[in-house]
């Protein structure tokens, strides 16, 4: 096994590699990473079998950490929509000619060598190692050990595949140290690492804030809401609910808190719990448990909201309701309570939806839609690194130009100053 520093050394050496890669090249790397992971996908499938067998988390949680022949595919599909995106290195973003003849040319260039601290989520290696070669950096990846056997084979399939296409394995490295020890030397890793990102729940992400010594983007965790206002269509509503909260409730764009307008509460209210709770349960699916605040219990029954439901990413089948007296209140709950990650109004009136636009400062804001659409696939990036919830450098969905910085390059013909 070879020690942090070692990967590190062989991942900073690998990046002068990574910064001069031609469009073509990366992108036949990219297709052979692609199809790696299908020529394996048995291999890496008995893997997971193998994870999955031995952690202990909850079924939600258990989800997200499961692939399956189908969920492989998706991967590799997502590494040639990466290939198929322009790349974001080499960009003019600006240009500038001073007075005295100067040129002065702004340039997309990469990040350098970017580290990935991850738990359960196999998917985020290909991910990972996609944005990150197709933007010219080398990567570096620690994921959780609960999934550590899948993505481990994984990223040997990945490593197959740059050495067939004559490029440096250590473009895409994986640390074997899956203790607090080894993601500890990841943040400190000064000289090393030129960017950090998290992705994970709430104290990871936390733990690399508070402790990282290199650039570290936070990513977030998701307390999503969704707010109906008194003039919504309740089809429209409970539709969006629905997915938002069910579809997948283990990832951060699920939705964790319903916001009801005073005016529609007794009539919506019921039909939530009905579409929600007695209905699935009456299918065999999981019932939402509703965590319902004073004036939500007044009119449905429910779990009684504790003083921490509407601060809780809940990531299962729970949902925190409360009723608020406009959009305006909502947006003031929201405030309090969000981690700026998406929120949703259901409305048709036009006023309410710009009200909504223009006090929730989330980095995506909905209007009639559901918050499962934050992703950097259905955005058009291909796949994602992760979703800023912070608003310097990068916000939202991370793709390709949220890993490149910039340089200036400057021409003259001898000025001086």
């Amino acid at each position: 096994m070879k020690t942090m520093e070692e990967i590190l050394r062989e991942a900073k050496s690998a990046k002068a590699v990574a910064a001069t890669l031609s469009s073509e090249r990366k992108n036949q790397a990219l297709s052979a990473m692609a199809d790696a992971l299908i020529s394996d996908t048995p291999r890496i499938l008995a893997a997971n079998q193998a994870d999955v067998s031995a952690s202990r988390l909850s079924p939600s949680m258990t989800d997200r950490l499961t692939l399956t022949e189908k969920r492989i595919a998706e991967m590799s599909e997502g590494i040639r929509a990466v290939a198929k995106l322009p790349d974001p290195v080499g960009r003019v973003l600006e240009k500038i000619l001073c007075p005295n003849g100067l040129k002065i040319e702004k340039v997309s260039v990469p990040m350098g060598v970017v580290a990935v601290i991850y738990e359960s989520r196999p998917n985020v290696t290909s991910d990972a190692a996609a944005l990150c070669l197709k933007s010219g950096n080398a990567c570096v990846l620690r994921g959780g050990k609960e999934a550590f056997s899948t993505s481990f084979e994984i990223v040997k399939s990945l490593r197959r595949a740059l050495s067939s296409a004559g490029l440096p394995a250590a473009l895409v490295s994986m640390s074997e140290d899956t203790s607090r020890e080894g993601a500890g030397a990841l943040m400190r890793a000064r000289g090393f690492v030129d960017l950090l990102i998290p992705r994970g729940g709430a104290g990871l992400i936390r733990s690399c804030v508070e402790n990282a010594t290199v650039p570290c983007i936070q990513t977030g965790t998701g307390i999503c809401h969704i707010y109906v206002d008194k003039s919504a269509d309740f089809q429209m509503a409970l539709d969006i609910i629905d997915n938002a909260k069910t579809s997948r409730p283990s990832v951060c764009n699920a939705a964790e808190v319903c916001l009801v307008h005073k005016n529609i509460a007794p009539t919506f209210l019921p039909l939530l719990k009905e579409r929600l709770t007695d209905e699935r349960g009456k299918r065999g699916q999981t019932p939402v448990e509703l965590r319902l605040d004073e004036r939500a219990a007044k009119y449905i029954s429910g779990t009684r909201a504790g003083a921490e439901d509407f601060d809780t990413e809940f990531l299962d089948y729970i949902l925190a309701v409360g009723v608020t007296d406009d959009v305006y209140s909502a947006a003031e709950h929201i405030s309090a309570h969000s981690t700026g990650h998406s929120e949703a109004i259901v409305a048709s009136d036009e006023e309410a939806q710009s009200a909504f636009l223009s006090l929730v400062d989330s980095a995506a804001v909905y209007v009639n839609a559901s918050t499962r659409f934050t992703d950097g696939g259905e955005f058009g990036l291909g796949c994602e690194m992760g979703i800023s919830t912070q608003k310097l450098h990068a916000r939202g969905p991370m793709g390709l130009n949220e890993l490149t910085s910039w340089k200036y390059e400057i021409r003259g013909n001898g000025q001086i100053r």
